[in-house]
């Protein structure tokens, strides 16, 4: 396994376990019958984009994001780790799924993590690799669905297609492309991990 990939799994698994990690705050605003509108504040995040094949992709900006926080920064400086990792694609596609899933297709996707709520933007150390971005996200209101299960494209369609149904019945639009958070490590059993997308709304 990647050395990087190895260190990424471990911590999310530790943080998975002892349910500290920091989330980003949100609350609710409005309940449906398979998902929920949520309203969350501002956050600063450390983003990677990068184009490939996804699961390639995905491994990449993650690895460089791992180590960001493990001190490749100009002042040496550890980062805690917060979860979800979120995901996006960068490119439009009728499904919206092309980076965001265990894909095969050549896509360019964006890969985040949220950095602790202590810190603010100016306050973070520089990152060594420029392909590591330190960004500072407005309030932003999403329809989120959580499922559990794998990180199978399969999963993810078939949930990403649910909440767009259960949206348009009450007559909630979506903007932008959907939003893939992983909450657990590939150590986790499929069956007990957090899944969630969110899609941006009004």
């Amino acid at each position: 396994m990647n050395p990087w990939k190895l260190i990424a799994t471990a911590v999310l698994f530790a943080s998975s376990l002892s349910y500290a990690a920091e989330q980003p705050v949100y609350k609710v605003v409005q309940v449906a019958e398979v998902f929920e509108v949520r309203s969350y504040e501002p956050y600063v995040v450390a983003e990677v984009a990068v184009a490939g094949p996804a699961e390639e992709a995905t491994e990449q900006a993650l690895s460089l994001l791992v180590g960001y926080i493990y001190g490749q920064n100009k002042t040496d400086k550890k980062i805690e780790l917060t979860t979800p990792v979120m995901q996006t694609s960068l490119l439009a596609s009728s499904t919206g799924a092309a980076a965001a899933t265990q894909s095969e297709d050549s896509a360019e996707c964006l890969v985040r993590l949220m950095m602790p709520k202590s810190y603010l933007l100016s306050a973070l150390p520089e990152p060594l690799d420029p392909r590591v971005k330190l960004r500072q996200l407005p309030s932003q209101r999403f329809a989120v669905i959580q499922y559990s299960g794998s990180w199978s494209r399969s999963n993810y369609d078939e949930h990403l297609e649910i909440l767009k149904l259960a949206m348009t019945q009450i007559g909630i639009v979506a903007h932008g492309e959907p939003v893939f958070a992983r909450y657990d490590s590939e150590f986790m059993p499929w069956f007990l991990r957090t899944n969630e997308i969110w899609l941006k709304v009004q």
